[in-house]
């Protein structure tokens, strides 16, 4: 039986899923963990990509969820794992030599803990910087690097696969093992390089990942109705005034004039527009979910 598994939900992206399989198979704790990939309705290469990957010696299962649910993908890849240790990550991560070797360190004092680490967004495998205190994170439990017991996660009944869109499923889960007394426990040897090149997803792909997260904001806080979630989801007077006067339709108009013109697009204003915009879609889907299910 390994220490840990690795689990690894994944759709339609093969090309990234392949970098980061090729640096679990270059781990130092080679031999103690598996990996579980959980491919979520994928159509292009991601089979072969995980068999490549079994073929040249990674211990690495693939299992098939099909409905585009990240919560349902992940509670379907931690069934199937065998470690004592739950180790997550994304498919989009280039995880260091070290990384399982660092996760399984910091929780051999306290293996009920929840253990992360530092998240480096990186452009690609080119240039990878070491962790700075820039790079410390206050997030209890985030799927792109976290670590957890397999018994802390039954205990809690794993994700909520009511989370059917984009967004807070791990946040909700981490609140729940918070609840039961997880203490989290920070490991700055854990740290693990995140692939986000710039412009890399299209702004309107971005707004509507962001309305997909504002409607499952507003089940996070009927579900938690803290104050802490409401701030954390930036359901609070104080942003909903604020959007209104940066945010207001006329405004946006003219922030989406900016946004698609190629020349001011790249600048600081430019920029800003498009981050209003996406914005704007979050807290308006927040708004119509929180008053369509009050």
């Amino acid at each position: 039986m390994p220490d840990a598994s690795v689990v690894i939900a994944t759709r339609n992206r093969a090309g990234l899923l392949r970098g980061c399989l090729e640096r679990l198979s270059a781990q130092s704790a080679a031999g103690r963990f598996e990996v579980v990939v959980v491919d979520n309705g994928s159509t292009d290469e991601t089979p072969a990509v995980v068999a490549a990957a079994g073929h040249a010696g990674l211990a690495v299962r693939a299992i098939h969820v099909a409905e585009p649910n990240r919560g349902k993908a992940r509670n379907a890849g931690i069934a199937a794992c065998s470690g004592a240790a739950i180790l997550f990550c994304d498919d989009d991560t280039l995880p260091p030599h070290g990384w399982v070797e660092a996760h399984l360190s910091a929780r051999e004092a306290e293996p009920t803990s929840v253990v992360s680490g530092p998240i480096i967004n990186v452009e690609g495998d080119g240039d990878l910087p070491p962790p700075s205190p820039k790079n410390f994170s206050r997030a209890f439990f985030c799927t792109c690097n976290v670590s957890v017991s397999r018994a802390e996660l039954d205990a809690v009944g794993g994700f909520d696969e009511r989370y059917d869109l984009y967004g807070w499923e791990d946040t909700d889960l981490g609140v729940r093992l918070r609840e039961r007394g997880a203490r989290r426990v920070w490991s700055w040897g854990a740290h693990i390089y995140h692939v986000k090149p710039a412009a890399a997803q299209p702004l309107d792909a971005r707004v509507a990942l962001a309305a997909e997260k504002g409607t499952m904001a507003a089940r996070f806080i009927r579900k938690s109705p803290t104050l802490p979630v409401r701030l954390a989801t930036g359901a609070y007077a104080l942003n909903f005034a604020r959007a209104a006067l940066l945010e207001a339709p006329p405004l946006r108009r003219w922030y989406a004039r900016l946004a698609a013109d190629p020349n001011s697009a790249r600048s600081p204003l430019g920029r800003f527009a498009a981050e209003a915009l996406v914005d704007a879609a979050y807290l308006d889907a927040l708004l119509v979910a929180l008053r369509r299910d009050g």
